[in-house]
């Protein structure tokens, strides 16, 4: 059977290909999915709703009450957000894909992320595009201005930011915010702006691209929000124009997303914040535990991430981040090679701290031991 060159020429995602070959009783801080239960009021708002027969086709766009509730949440990022200007999508991930699909041409190119998350290079060659990475550098993993500019060619139509970052834990600060707006202003480029963590940042402000939707669109998701990783509800945000195209690819891709979901998810919406506060105060105490007991061991370092829920290490050996891993779950531990992430994210380590405390515990015992087994091995 014949499988489409655009497909054949991607690789599975190395998160993945990591959490199928370790046994069930590993120690799993492979995945960015929050171990937190959900809001009652988003359960009982979709079983409500399922109960009351909304299990039908949607608006394409999503019910017009949670687009309405999603700029009002996301309108203290940009006062002038108004229900018109979201989408409701299954996913985030779907709506990374919807955006690829609708702004890149065949021969486009886009600057992405490295180390970054996964996904996003790949939606460029399906779209019938390529892609270039650019670096992420320094202690803070910041968008290497310098390293954007060089990168930029004749065919380059968009920069993808992943803000907070996946898997840094990096936070965009003003001086680069500023000096990103200014290149895609410059250049006529768009910038496409994966914002799903930012309801997640321990230290520091948000700088959203919100305020920029003339010139971004931006992706988000309540899927870390609500911890509601298996119902794939997200959603993105755009400017009239950019909203009429995007729907219009939403169309053909799903129809209309999940009705008794987007009830649920809109009955959990007013009390966001509350189930948030909780939320942070959670991870901040895991991602200190970690961040501490990295640093414990000799040859690895990492500055704390100020958002999202993933710690990036640094390692002193000359072993290849994808052999590292492979040591770590044969011996109980499942995490991601910095090499999943692109080619600048060698020589790291990504492990999720959405899980509990005694998990992070076991398998921070698990990495050290391993991790000091092997330095004694290569002297």
């Amino acid at each position: 059977m014949k499988v489409s060159q655009r497909l054949d020429s991607i690789a599975m995602s190395g998160i993945r290909k990591m959490f199928d070959m370790a046994s069930p009783d590993s120690i799993n801080l492979g995945l960015g999915e929050p171990d937190l239960s959900p809001p009652r009021k988003a359960i009982d708002g979709m079983t409500l709703a399922a109960e009351n027969g909304l299990n039908k086709y949607g608006p394409t766009a999503g019910i017009p009450e949670l687009r309405e509730a999603v700029a009002k949440k996301y309108s203290a990022y940009w006062s002038g957000l108004k229900g018109k200007n979201v989408m409701i999508t299954p996913s985030g991930s779907s709506a990374l894909l919807e955006v690829a699909m609708t702004i890149i041409d065949p021969g486009d190119n886009i600057l992405v992320p490295s180390p970054g998350f996964v996904i996003y290079g790949p939606h460029a060659k399906l779209a019938g595009g390529t892609f270039t990475e650019y670096r992420m550098s320094g202690p803070g993993f910041q968008p290497d201005i310098d390293d954007i500019q060089s990168k930029i060619g004749k065919n380059t139509t968009a920069i993808v930011i992943n803000n907070p970052s996946n898997p840094t834990g990096s936070v965009l600060d003003e001086e680069t915010h500023k000096a990103l707006l200014d290149i895609a202003q410059d250049k006529d480029l768009m910038i496409v702006a994966d914002e799903v963590y930012d309801s997640f940042i321990y230290e520091g402000k948000h700088n959203s691209f919100l305020p920029y939707l003339d010139r971004s669109i931006v992706v988000g998701g309540f899927s870390k929000m609500m911890a509601v990783t298996g119902w794939r509800m997200g959603f993105l945000m755009a400017g009239d124009d950019m909203m009429d195209a995007l729907i219009k690819m939403q169309y053909h891709l799903c129809a209309s997303p999940n009705m008794p979901a987007m009830y649920g998810a809109l009955a959990a919406m007013p009390d966001i914040e509350s189930y948030l506060n909780d939320a942070r105060a959670i991870f901040r105490r895991r991602r200190d535990l970690i961040v501490r007991r990295i640093n414990e061991i000799e040859g690895m370092h990492i500055e704390p991430p100020k958002g999202a829920f993933y710690a990036f290490p640094e390692y002193d050996l000359d072993i290849k981040s994808a052999d590292l891993a492979m040591e770590l779950i044969k011996n109980g531990l499942v995490c991601t090679p910095g090499s999943a992430f692109g080619s600048y994210g060698e020589g790291h380590l990504r492990f999720s701290y959405a899980a509990d405390e005694e998990k992070i515990s076991k398998g921070m015992d698990i990495l050290a031991s391993v991790y000091t087994k092997l330095r004694k091995e290569r002297r």
